[in-house]
């Protein structure tokens, strides 16, 4: 759907056009009084523009005399036209923006209880997608003219400045925030902006994202809360979708309440796990009830794949596992130190 232009756009064009047709219309009116194209279009310019250098050929007939000052009359009138829509248009581009930005400082100096996101790259963009979709007010940093512009567009609030500097996270109410999420591609930035975080507000917490693994010692050491290591994450999950292709089907591939459900069950302590029962497996011609007993309650059922196709969804203890199949299973997981 194409955008529409705001009014002052629309009546620079609008001044354009009528100047552009006053021209040709009266180079034409000259040409057909016998005068060539070159000096019918320079009497048109200089006459319009009110240069007043003399006229080209001499002017004695009555009718091209009327001629003329009637492209005087059009021609001043649409030159005229032109600078005004010209400095409205400025004139009105400078003072929203200004409005804008001051609108802006405003609303971030109400903030309260907020988040904080340093760097609108393709992570800052997918937190800021579901924060807003959760209601969380937030701020977002960045030094980029065209990702704030687009931050902008978006509706966010948002300052532009480089996110290692204090005044900067100064200006986005640090003292006031919940949390800060510090994900630049940067891991030196981010083990900076870590550093002066921790030092303007002690109770902040912050998520840190880190490139390489031996920087999560680093922005944990410097006062991150959490460190999120992206590569790592989807690392882990294609490994875990080659090891284990069926469980997660269950709760609906990658919607937004499979990817709420996984960090539930990881805050919690808990993994979903796939354990195939083959032949050999401790498990086959077992029943739910004796798996439940063997684990002593460190596994609990959730689903039979059977090897037909069927999916057996929260299986009654007398349930049978048979060669082929599959059982899926809730377990606990060790949590890894963050020290």
């Amino acid at each position: 759907m194409p955008i529409a232009k705001s009014r002052p756009q629309t009546n620079v064009f609008y001044a354009f056009a009528f100047v552009g047709v006053v021209m040709a219309v009266f180079t034409v009116g000259y040409r057909v009084a016998g005068w060539s194209w070159s000096d019918a279009f320079y009497m048109v310019v200089i006459t319009a523009f009110s240069v007043g250098y003399g006229e080209v050929v001499p002017i004695t007939d009555p009718w091209l005399r009327a001629w003329t000052v009637t492209l005087i009359l059009f021609g001043c009138t649409g030159i005229i036209f032109v600078t005004g829509t010209l400095v409205q248009w400025l004139t009105e581009a400078q003072i929203q923006r200004a409005l804008g930005g001051k609108r802006m400082e405003n609303e971030i100096e109400k903030l309260s209880n907020h988040a904080i996101i340093c760097g609108y790259g393709r992570i800052g963009r997918m937190i800021a997608s579901q924060l807003q979709a959760g209601g969380i007010p937030f701020v977002i940093v960045d030094q980029a003219t065209d990702r704030v512009a687009e931050v902008r567009d978006a509706g966010f609030l948002t300052l532009q400045g480089e996110a290692t500097d204090e005044a900067v996270l100064k200006h986005a109410g640090i003292s006031r925030a919940r949390v800060l999420a510090t994900v630049l591609p940067n891991d030196a930035a981010n083990v900076f902006i870590t550093l002066s975080a921790r030092n303007m507000n002690p109770a902040i917490q912050i998520i840190a994202r880190g490139e390489v693994p031996s920087t999560e010692r680093k922005l944990l050491q410097a006062g991150a809360n959490r460190v999120v290591l992206p590569a790592h994450i989807g690392a882990d999950r294609i490994a875990h979708l080659i090891l284990h292709p069926n469980t997660r089907d269950l709760i609906g591939g990658k919607t937004k309440a499979s990817i709420d459900f996984d960090h539930h069950l990881t805050e919690l302590g808990l993994d979903m796990e796939e354990i195939e029962i083959r032949a050999d497996s401790p498990w086959v011609h077992k029943r739910i009830s004796e798996v439940e007993t063997g684990t002593a309650g460190r596994m609990l059922p959730v689903a039979i794949l059977r090897k037909e196709g069927a999916t057996d969804l929260n299986p009654s203890p007398s349930a049978m596992l048979m060669p082929g199949d599959a059982l899926v299973v809730m377990k606990r997981v060790l949590r890894r130190s963050m020290s």
